[in-house]
């Protein structure tokens, strides 16, 4: 056909062309009632909640499930029976035993809730089984090299890998970039956000309850103090960036238009989890020993390519109310999250601020005025819906999901790039471009529309 045959030949061969063409789309749509085929790695208590929203969907069949834990997959199990579904394929056993999951030929995409340090394996592993769409709790690996691996990975296979970070759905987050989409705040020029949450109650638990507990942490702890407290034990550093640059990130049209450059990071003593071990459970405890790493409050700076800052604060052994602490400022104005408060030029009143609920509501995104009932009772707020509800709707339409592998790679590697500026005495360190020069071309497509 590409050759310019005879008439008749072309006319043949466009008809063939077209049949093809037709069968290979019919085959990559799907019908309205078909489902997308669901296998979740991890079912404790972050991947019962990812559970729970799958199962609420008509358009999702959860076939097959893994974790270690008995008493784990015994509440996964309970779930599917509250919901009047079906109990999906079981896999455990073995630390190992994802991989058979993963070679599960009815799963179309797979949800990982598992401990940081499993994530970038299992990513690789579930790309190599030729599965194309996955989403994974946060953070996207370890090491800085964990984070390359996947986005080469990736970009070889053609696979959607996409962090499930809740936030940047949360609902005044979207209004503000909402806002700043439509000029309110003018030109960006600072935005400032975090992970400010007292963890002391999650990183230690007497091995039965998940919070606020006891001290025990490791293999005699439960949940999230089984594993994520060892991180503080050993690592120095930004642990958890994402839920603050998340949002940010698509604010500063990161990897579409605009890029991460360099990084700074500094740390203050280590003190919280000292205390709270001693108050908890006396200076005697065996806890009351060890040598906790991480910097009670880790500061990060970032610079971009367009002229922005970013100041990223990781603040969770120490007492203190729950706050992501963002501000978004501009040429013309700013919203303050802490205060719950924005200020615009020209119409606020000079040097006062305006309640921002008013302004948040005027300036609702569209996602939120459509989905408000579906997300009613999801986690977070309503959080947890449009994140799953993204994910899937991109699976089911074979498209890029709106949170991609490169966004995944850039605000991940924040941690181990603030460890590597704090080792270095606060070096001022280079951020790698995990887009190879296709930032300065991408488009910032994320949340344009109601769809997802």
């Amino acid at each position: 056909m590409s050759n310019r045959r005879q008439f008749i030949r072309n006319v043949s061969a466009a008809s063939a062309a077209v049949a093809i063409s037709s069968s290979s789309f019919a085959r990559n749509l799907r019908r309205a009632d078909e489902k997308v085929r669901i296998g979740v790695i991890g079912t404790g208590l972050r991947g019962q909640s990812h559970l729970e929203l799958l199962l609420r969907r008509k358009d999702v069949e959860v076939t097959a499930i893994c974790d270690i834990s008995d008493r784990m997959l015994t509440s996964a199990k309970q779930q599917f029976t509250r919901a009047g579904k079906a109990l999906p394929k079981i896999y455990t056993g073995t630390s190992t035993a994802y991989k058979n999951l993963l070679s599960d030929k009815n799963i179309d995409a797979i949800v990982i809730a598992t401990p940081w340090e499993w994530h970038a394996p299992m990513i690789l592993d579930a790309i190599r089984a030729g599965i194309k769409y996955i989403g994974t709790e946060v953070i996207l690996g370890i090491t800085l090299e964990d984070h390359w691996d996947v986005v080469k990975a990736a970009d070889n296979a053609g696979a959607h890998v996409m962090m499930l970070e809740n936030v940047c759905y949360r609902r005044d987050v979207m209004a503000v970039l909402n806002m700043v989409r439509q000029g309110i705040f003018g030109e960006i020029m600072h935005l400032q956000g975090g992970y400010q949450h007292d963890l002391r109650g999650v990183k230690f638990n007497d091995g039965v309850k998940p919070y606020n507990s006891g001290v025990e942490f490791g293999e005699k702890g439960f949940s999230e103090a089984a594993w994520r407290t060892n991180h503080s034990v050993h690592r120095n550093g930004d642990l958890y960036p994402t839920h603050g640059i998340g949002p940010i990130a698509m604010i500063a049209d990161i990897n579409r238009g605009n890029r991460f450059i360099s990084l700074s990071s500094f740390d203050t003593k280590a003190r919280g989890l000292h205390n709270y071990i001693v108050k908890k459970g006396g200076e005697n405890h065996p806890n009351a020993k060890v040598n906790f790493k991480l910097g009670d409050i880790v500061t990060t700076h970032i610079k971009c390519a367009n002229g922005e800052t970013i100041l990223l604060q990781h603040d969770t052994n120490l007492p203190r109310p729950y706050s992501l602490g963002f501000r978004v400022q501009g040429t013309s104005g700013l919203w303050m999250d802490v205060n719950n408060s924005v200020y615009v030029e020209g119409i606020s009143k000079e040097h006062q601020w305006d309640n921002a609920a008013s302004w948040l509501e005027k300036y609702d995104h569209p996602l939120w005025k459509r989905w408000t009932a579906e997300a009613e009772g999801a986690g977070h707020g309503g959080m947890d819906f449009f994140v799953i509800h993204a994910f899937i709707e991109s699976v089911k339409r074979k498209v890029p999901t709106p949170m991609d592998v490169y966004d995944a790679a850039a605000w991940s590697a924040i941690t181990p790039l603030s460890e590597k500026s704090i080792e270095l005495g606060n070096a001022t360190v280079e951020f790698p471009d995990f887009t190879s020069g296709k930032w300065m071309n991408r488009k910032n497509t994320f949340a344009v529309t109601d769809e997802f």
